[in-house]
């Protein structure tokens, strides 16, 4: 059976990198949505506020695969219990497993260091800085879900961590 696993968590927490180490490893399908609404933007066919139109390209397209058997890492912010549902509804409707992941740095000093040193890996992306990321309207979890901490693990054991509960 295809597992989801979605990712949410603020800017600069870690998710990307995990993400992508655990894909590596997994083999799982990785939806990055800030290379989704960056290419978006890149085509020249919204003009403005983009919305939640990488959201949705990111959920039809881990449907897709999540129906054809494959993993799928859901990388987003995911910062409202809306897109976090709808993540959810996406891998029910496939039939697939799904485990919630929210990827935290309790270290704030740790925190604002990664955001203000990181370079973009997404071509054009302009990444947020200290005060987008703690002004950003990110709402708690109401449900349970996989908390990982990236001040106390590292990128291994995160994945380690979340391959143990997937």
């Amino acid at each position: 059976m295809a597992c989801l696993i979605a990712f949410s968590g603020l800017p600069g927490t870690g998710k990307s990198t995990i993400a992508r180490q655990l894909a590596a490893q997994t083999g799982a399908t990785w939806l990055r949505i800030d290379s989704i609404e960056q290419a978006i933007r890149d085509s020249g066919v919204v003009a403005g506020d983009l919305d939640d139109a990488g959201y949705r390209a990111a959920y039809a397209i881990a449907g897709d695969n999540l129906r054809l058997g494959r993993d799928v890492i859901g990388d987003s912010v995911n910062p409202w219990m809306l897109t976090r549902d709808a993540w959810r509804a996406v891998g029910l409707e496939a039939g697939a497993r799904i485990l919630e992941v929210e990827i935290v740095c309790t270290n704030i000093a740790e925190h604002r260091r990664r955001v203000d040193q990181r370079a973009s890996e997404v071509s054009g992306l302009k990444l947020p800085s200290w005060h987008a990321v703690t002004a950003h309207d990110y709402r708690p979890w109401t449900r349970d879900r996989l908390v990982v901490d990236t001040a106390a693990l590292n990128v291994s054991e995160s994945v380690q961590l979340i391959r143990a509960a997937s």
